[in-house]
C-alpha cells in the first residue's frame, strides 16, 4: 500500500537539517490498536533544542518575508505535490499512530494537500487598501506584515490537517514557524515536514521540535523570540499557553474544547438526522473538537429517533483502522480510553440510563488495544457531567425537549460554543437557530463535525480565544496591519 516502515527513528528538523535531541533520549510512539507495536521513535527534546529551533526561525525570518507571496506560494505548491505523492504512506502512519481508520486518515491527508494549495494561491491576493487622506498631496494606504516567528502547537486528533492549516497561512504571509506536534503523533508530523523539506523550503523557515508539552509547548509560549502562538488542544493547557504569551505581549490564538449539540426537530428527516448524529458523534472515535456530544430531540419524535439511532449504532464495527470494513478505531492512547470509561461510569452514577455500549470493545481482547464501545445514554439531565464536560470519545447523551425555544436554550446551556447543528424542515426554526445559537459554526441538516478549509473556523465562549482559523480570515492572526502615509 505504501512506503510505511515501523520502528524507524525520526529526528527534529532544525535550520534545514535533521538532528537528534541534545538529551540523547527518544520516545516510542505506539499503535493504540496494538500497544505492542512501535510505530517509530521521536526525540525527547530539551529547552536547549527549542532555543536552537527558535534561533533558526528568527535568523531566517528576514529573508523569507522579503520573498514575494508568489515565491512563498511556489514552496507550498511543491509541498502539496510531495504530500499528495506520499498520501498512502502518511495516512497509514496516521492510522497506526493514533487509530483513525485508514479511509478517514487518507481523507485528512488529501485535505492537507488541498489546504496547502489553497494558501499557495493566497500569496497573490491583496494585503491592503488605499485610504483617502485629508492631505490632497499625500498617499495613504495599509499593508500587512508578518508577526515574525510563530510557534505552532498542534494536537493528536488531526495530525496532518491541523498543523497544516496553521503552518500554511503562517508561511504564506511571511512568518517562519516552529512546530511542536503532540507526542502521540510526532512520527506523522515528521513525515509532513519531510514533504516541506522535499519542496525546498529554505533552512530555518520551518522547524520541527518534538518533546513534552511541559518543556517544548510551554517553552514556546514563554520564549521571548516567538512573536505569535497558535494552539489547538485542551482548555486547561490552552489557558496556560495564553497566559504565558499574554505575560510577555505575544499574540496568541487558542482553539480548545467543545460540547457540541445537535437538535432534532419534530419535522426533521429522522433517517438523515440519525446518520448525521452518528457520523458527527462517533467517527474518529468521537475524538473531534466538533464531535456531536449532546443530542437534543423533540418529545414528539424522541422514541422514534432513539430506536433508529440504536439500530444504526448496534451495526458499528470497532477494530484496527487498517482492517477493511472497520468503521471505528481505538482511542488514541490509554489515558484517553480511561477518560472515556470514567465518564461512562459518571453517567451511570449520576442516574443516566445506558442504552448501548458502556465498556471496552471486544477488539481489545486480542491485542490489548484501546478500544471502547460506541455508547449512548438516555434520560440525561443538563446538570450531569456527561452533558456538560467534554469527553472526547464516542459517548452521546440524549436529552428531551418540548419546543424549539427550549431546545436552543438547552443547546446554549454550556460553557462551550464551538459547533452546533439542527435537523428541521422549518424555515422559521432554521432562522431562530442561526440567530440564537451561541456557536462559531452552525450547520443546518448536517452534522456538527464538518469544517471547510476556505471558511473561517473558531468558537465562542470557552471554546476559543475568539480569533478565527482557515480561509481568508487566517490573515487576521498571522499578520499585523501597517498604515503608511507618503508625502511628496
Amino acid at each position: 500500500m505504501s512506503a510505511y516502515q515501523a520502528e524507524q527513528v525520526y529526528l527534529n528538523y532544525i535550520n534545514g537539517e535533521w538532528a537528534g535531541a541534545s538529551t540523547g533520549k527518544q520516545v516510542a510512539s505506539i499503535n493504540p490498536a496494538n500497544p505492542k507495536e512501535v510505530v517509530g521513535y521521536v526525540q525527547a527534546s530539551s529547552r536547549e533544542d527549542l532555543d536552537r529551533a527558535v534561533a533558526a526561525a528568527k535568523s531566517a525570518s528576514r529573508s523569507w518575508r522579503k520573498l514575494s507571496g508568489a515565491a512563498r506560494g511556489d514552496v507550498l505548491f511543491k509541498a502539496a505535490n510531495a504530500l499528495e505523492k506520499r498520501a498512502d504512506e502518511v495516512a497509514e502512519t496516521m492510522t497506526r499512530e493514533m487509530g483513525k481508520t485508514f479511509p478517514e486518515a487518507k481523507g485528512e491527508t488529501l485535505r492537507g494537500v488541498a489546504i496547502l494549495r489553497y494558501y499557495a494561491g493566497e500569496g497573490m491576493r491583496r494585503i491592503g487598501d488605499v485610504i483617502p487622506s485629508t492631505d490632497s498631496e499625500a498617499l495613504m494606504f495599509t499593508t500587512r506584515v508578518p508577526l515574525g516567528v510563530v510557534g505552532v502547537i498542534s494536537p493528536w486528533n488531526f495530525p496532518v490537517a491541523i498543523p497544516i492549516w496553521k503552518m500554511a497561512p503562517a508561511l504564506i504571509y511571511g512568518n517562519t514557524v516552529v512546530l511542536k506536534p503532540a507526542q502521540e503523533v510526532a512520527v506523522t508530523a515528521a513525515k509532513v515536514v519531510e514533504c516541506f523539506a522535499e519542496a525546498g523550503i529554505p533552512a530555518g523557515v520551518l522547524n520541527l521540535i518534538c518533546g513534552s508539552g511541559s518543556i517544548i509547548g510551554q517553552g514556546l509560549a514563554e520564549h521571548p523570540d516567538v512573536n505569535g502562538i497558535t494552539f489547538t488542544g485542551s482548555n486547561q493547557v490552552g489557558k496556560q499557553v495564553g497566559q504565558a504569551a499574554l505575560a510577555r505581549g505575544a499574540k496568541y490564538q487558542l482553539e480548545m474544547g467543545g460540547k457540541n449539540p445537535v437538535i432534532v426537530a419534530a419535522d426533521a428527516d429522522l433517517d438523515l438526522a440519525v446518520d448525521g448524529t452518528i457520523s458527527g458523534g462517533l467517527k474518529s472515535t468521537g475524538q473531534k473538537c466538533t464531535a456531536t456530544s449532546r443530542v437534543i430531540v423533540m418529545s414528539e419524535v424522541y422514541d422514534a429517533f432513539k430506536a433508529k439511532l440504536l439500530a444504526k449504532v448496534s451495526e458499528i464495527s470497532v477494530g484496527d483502522g487498517m482492517e477493511s470494513g472497520i468503521w471505528m478505531g481505538p482511542c488514541a492512547n490509554e489515558k484517553q480510553l480511561e477518560t472515556v470509561l470514567d465518564y461512562i461510569q459518571k453517567g451511570k452514577d449520576e442516574g443516566a440510563k445506558l442504552l448501548i455500549g458502556g465498556g471496552k470493545a471486544a477488539a481489545a481482547d486480542a491485542t490489548g488495544g484501546f478500544f471502547v464501545q460506541p455508547t449512548v445514554f438516555d434520560e440525561v439531565s443538563p446538570q450531569m457531567a456527561i452533558a456538560r464536560e467534554e469527553i472526547f470519545g464516542p459517548v452521546m447523551a440524549l436529552i428531551r425537549a418540548h419546543s424549539m425555544e427550549e431546545a436552543i436554550e438547552l443547546a446554549n446551556d454550556s460553557e462551550f460554543g464551538l459547533s452546533a447543528s439542527v435537523y428541521t424542515s422549518s424555515i422559521g426554526s432554521v432562522l431562530s437557530f442561526i440567530q440564537d445559537m451561541d456557536a462559531g459554526l452552525v450547520r443546518i441538516n448536517a452534522e456538527t463535525a464538518g469544517v471547510e478549509l476556505q471558511a473561517p473556523f473558531g468558537g465562542m465562549k470557552q471554546s476559543s480565544s475568539h480569533s478565527r482559523e482557515q480561509g481568508q480570515a487566517a490573515i487576521e492572526f498571522f499578520t499585523s496591519i501597517k498604515t503608511v502615509f507618503v508625502k511628496a
